[in-house]
Parts: structure tokens; C-alpha cells; sequence
């Protein structure tokens, strides 16, 4: 006779952020139900002659202060940041990582941009003076998997392992594989996503999005939903999540603070932004008949957020479609048009807003945006209270992917 093993829930207790707004989940959440806006002029060496001027940077970060020299060496900015909020997710989680079982920690991350400021110093290198000034390290650095690898490495985690390559909407997909993961018997996956395009080389990959904000203006640079939308704003940063078996993190008494409850995957094609109202409502259902929740449960919708008209258009009627006539009456948000969107670490930081604003029963607002349009509930100007036991996440990507998440309330 064959047993059916329980299904097991995927719950997160740990949560570390590195963000344009806050370096920790509470600076991050202060700065973000605020709606404190943080872009401003790139600043980083070589990038002033180029046409983009505004985005989102991540300041006071100290590579040095967090990550051992054996490792900084052989890392790019991208990877800092992954470990640096790795390690925060794992404080916040009360999580001993050299008393756990090896091989019962996985980690799992998304990446979109890579190594690009590494890269770049490295070809300087060759061009100016020959192969001999280039570093073996040139290899891994740049590679859109280093952060699950170092960061596996130096915790010493050798669970399932994995990178996710699926355009921005990678990071709820590599919160889906982590889930999954769980599900399949590791007790533990450290999943997440950070990035750092704004070296010279990333930000002229860039120049070739037509969804770009080249505004000069911080405050109007990125207005998603709004009348005034021009594009978007790129930005450095993400998060890192904890995410266990719920039995097993009520076990060694860890602080439940969410759970993943359902996810939702598509693809519509590169910047088909009209088709994509489709795919992210099938993606939308399918996240709520994954975790059993019918659309009048959604509590709060964190938006995917482009800034530019045809697509934010596309997001709202998507919405409508898959919550039918509750669309009308429950609170959207884009707290990243105060901080750019940072490629696959924006939806990170989304799920890291969403499940701090259910424990704390507010909706952050979306800053600098007040001329509302596509008939959204767009929370603007300050917080909402309200109560929140479901939240959904959205995320698309400019090569065509469209992504939910859902998150419930963490149970007493």
C-alpha cells in the first residue's frame, strides 16, 4: 500500500533587505509605509555622460563590514548585497546555520542583470593591459548564478541548490521553487534576489529598453498608474527570505511571519504589453486556486508597476479580470516608485513590504504619484490601515514574463 506523505506549508521567518530605502527589514519598512521617495542622480564612477540619469541606489552599504575578503574578491556588487541580506534573513530568523544539517538547506536565487561591474573592471583590464591583468575570478563573478553559490558555499548549505533565469518575474518564480523544494522533504531554503545594473557597461545594456524613464526629474521620473507615466527607473537592491516547513520552524520555536501560499506563472512575449493582460490574470488565478483563496479574500495587491501607460493599463484590467468586481474595492500599491525597480530583486523587496504590512496592518502608499488614472484603488500620499490576512504580489518582466504570489497572514 502506498502512503500519501501530508502536504507541507512553506512558511517564511526570516526576511533581509538591501534596498535604495533601508539596509534591514526595519529601515526598509519605516522608509516604505512612509512612501519615502529615494531616487535621485546616479552618482557611480563613469556613468554621468550617460542619457539615463535617475535611479535607485543603495547607500551606506559597506561591502568590506559584511562580507569576509576571501569572498569579496571573487564577488560582484550583485552578489554583496545577496549575501549581505542573506545574512540578515538568517539573523531574523533566529536560524543557526553551523548547528543545522547540511543538507537540509537549499538556496535558491533569481538573477537578471549579473555581474556586470566585475565584468566590466576585468575587460578594462584585458583591453588596457593584456590577458595576464585578468583574474580567474572573471569566470564565476559575472555568472547570474554566483550568489546561490557563494552564498551556499560560505553557509555551508548543501541542500537542492538553483537559479532562476525567467526575466524579472524571476523572483516570485524562485519563491515558487523554494516552496516546491519544501515540499519535497528540505526543511530549509534561503531564497531571494538582488542586483546592481548601474555600473557604465549594465546601464548601457539598458539604453535599449524603450520602457526606460529618461527623465531628469526624480519626483517625475517614475509614476506608475499615474497621468504623467514615462517609464520606469531602474535600481540596485533586494531581498533574501528564510523560508521552512512550518512544522519544522514551530519546532525549534521560530516566528512564523507568513506563508507562501500560492504562485502563478506565464509568458507573453517581450514588451506585448496588451497581451500580457492575459497572461497575468491566468497567472493571477492560478496563484489563488493554489492557495485555495477566492478573489474577495485578496486583502491587497503590491502591482508589477512599469510606469509606462499601455502596460500599467494592462495590469489594471488583468486585475479586473481575475478579481472580478472586489478589483474595484481592494487597495493597490507600488511602493517601488519611490526606490526604481530593481529587476528580479523588485518583487523581493514587494513580498518583503507585503508580509511586513500584514503584520502590521498597513498599506504602504505609492509615492510621488497623485493624478491617478486606469480606475485602480491606488493607495497614494500616506499608509492605509487595514486589515490584511492575504496579500498578492504581481511581477512582469520586459522579455514577457508575468508572475503571482500569494501570501497569508502567519497563524497563532
Amino acid at each position: 500500500m502506498t502512503r500519501t506523505r501530508p502536504e507541507r506549508r512553506a512558511v517564511v521567518t526570516g526576511i533581509g533587505v538591501v534596498a535604495p530605502n533601508g539596509i534591514g527589514a526595519d529601515d526598509f519598512w519605516k522608509a516604505t509605509r512612509e512612501g519615502v521617495s529615494v531616487l535621485g542622480p546616479v552618482t557611480r564612477e563613469g556613468c554621468a555622460h550617460l542619457p539615463l540619469r535617475i535611479a535607485g541606489q543603495v547607500g551606506g552599504f559597506d561591502a568590506e563590514e559584511s562580507i569576509e575578503g576571501r569572498y569579496l574578491v571573487q564577488t560582484d556588487r550583485f552578489t554583496h548585497y545577496a549575501m549581505a541580506a542573506a545574512d540578515l534573513a538568517l539573523a531574523d530568523a533566529r536560524f543557526d546555520a553551523g548547528a543545522a544539517e547540511p543538507y537540509g538547506v537549499g538556496v535558491v536565487t533569481a538573477a537578471g542583470s549579473g555581474g556586470g561591474e566585475f565584468g566590466q573592471r576585468e575587460l578594462q583590464q584585458l583591453w588596457s593591459q593584456g590577458p595576464h591583468f585578468v583574474g580567474p575570478y572573471q569566470s564565476i563573478a559575472w555568472f547570474y548564478a554566483a550568489s546561490t553559490g557563494q552564498i551556499s558555499i560560505r553557509g555551508g548549505f548543501k541542500g537542492p541548490c538553483a537559479v532562476v533565469a525567467s526575466d524579472e518575474a524571476g523572483g516570485l518564480d524562485a519563491l515558487a521553487h523554494a516552496v516546491r523544494t519544501v515540499r519535497r522533504g528540505t526543511d530549509t531554503v534561503v531564497v531571494g534576489a538582488a542586483e546592481a545594473p548601474l555600473a557604465p557597461y549594465s546601464m548601457v545594456c539598458q539604453l535599449g529598453y524603450a520602457e526606460l524613464s529618461l527623465s531628469e526629474d526624480p519626483d517625475r521620473a517614475y509614476l506608475p498608474f499615474g497621468a504623467d507615466a514615462c517609464g520606469f527607473v531602474p535600481a540596485e537592491g533586494g531581498a533574501m527570505f528564510v523560508v521552512e516547513d512550518e512544522t519544522s520552524a514551530r519546532r525549534r520555536g521560530a516566528r512564523i511571519r507568513a506563508e507562501l501560499a500560492g504562485h502563478g506563472a506565464t509568458f507573453t512575449g517581450a514588451s506585448r504589453w496588451e497581451e500580457s493582460r492575459q497572461g497575468l490574470a491566468r497567472a493571477i488565478r492560478d496563484a489563488l486556486e493554489e492557495a485555495h483563496c477566492a478573489p474577495d479574500e485578496v486583502d491587497v495587491v503590491f502591482a508589477d508597476a512599469l510606469g509606462v501607460p499601455e502596460a500599467d493599463r494592462a495590469e489594471a484590467l488583468a486585475i479586473a479580470d481575475a478579481l472580478g468586481e472586489h478589483a474595484a474595492h481592494v487597495p493597490v500599491t507600488a511602493p517601488k516608485a519611490g526606490t526604481g525597480r530593481s529587476y528580479c530583486g523588485a518583487p523581493m523587496l514587494d513580498t518583503a513590504a507585503a508580509v511586513l504590512a500584514m503584520e502590521q496592518g498597513l498599506v504602504p502608499p505609492t509615492p510621488n504619484v497623485t493624478d491617478v488614472r486606469h480606475g485602480l484603488d491606488l493607495v497614494t500620499g500616506f499608509a492605509r490601515s487595514a486589515e490584511l490576512r492575504s496579500a498578492l504580489v504581481l511581477s512582469r518582466g520586459l522579455m514577457g514574463s508575468n508572475a503571482a504570489l500569494v501570501l497569508r497572514r502567519a497563524q497563532s
